[in-house]
């Protein structure tokens, strides 16, 4: 329940005018700061979420699968310039990004991980560091300017952010790869 609170407070806040002003001003800062702050929010407030519906998460994200590709789905539209850019111009996609980050990323997200099989969430870190690096490479290579609302010195710090989120990702999954996570659960469940 705490957590909930926690996360509850943390969307209000990010919902907040100068706040929302300040984190959607720089290009780095609206995708790499504020869109994952919002999924954290989501995150949190996951497992109030289970405990009052539990029916709903059973029937229809048994296995993590189709919690998992709403994840990606949600993630893959706000990783479109043109959606970065509707949301600072077009209200109502505002508002659907304060809705889908939050409920449709992190909580999917956060109810399907320890369901899916090891091959499953492997799979989706490669995808993850492999979109990531794609976008990286787009944000700096394009020689336009691919969000109207942010400058090309922004596209280009944002596209390098990419790149290092994704090195950072396929470091972590190298690294569990050589990593016994059994040892980990068997102590946590002591």
């Amino acid at each position: 329940m705490k957590q909930a609170v926690y996360g509850l407070i943390l969307l209000i806040f990010l919902m907040l005018p100068p706040v929302v002003t300040l984190s959607e001003s720089i290009m780095s800062i609206h995708m790499h700061v504020q869109m994952p702050l919002l999924m954290i929010a989501g995150m949190l407030m996951t497992p109030f979420l289970q405990q009052r519906f539990p029916k709903f998460f059973a029937k229809w994200n048994g296995n993590g699968i189709p919690g998992i590709i709403l994840f990606m789905i949600i993630v893959i539209y706000w990783l479109l310039p043109r959606a970065m850019d509707e949301a600072l111009t077009i209200p109502a996609v505002e508002i659907f990004k304060f809705i889908s980050w939050p409920f449709l990323a992190g909580v999917p997200l956060r109810d399907s991980w320890r369901k899916l099989r090891k091959f499953i969430q492997n799979a989706v870190f490669i995808i993850i560091s492999m979109i990531f690096s794609l976008m990286g490479w787009l944000y700096i290579a394009s020689p336009t300017q691919l969000c109207n609302n942010y400058l090309i010195i922004e596209q280009v710090a944002l596209g390098w952010g990419f790149i290092i989120i994704a090195a950072c990702l396929m470091l972590y999954f190298i690294q569990t790869l050589f990593v016994d996570e059994s040892v980990y659960v068997n102590q946590e469940n002591e």
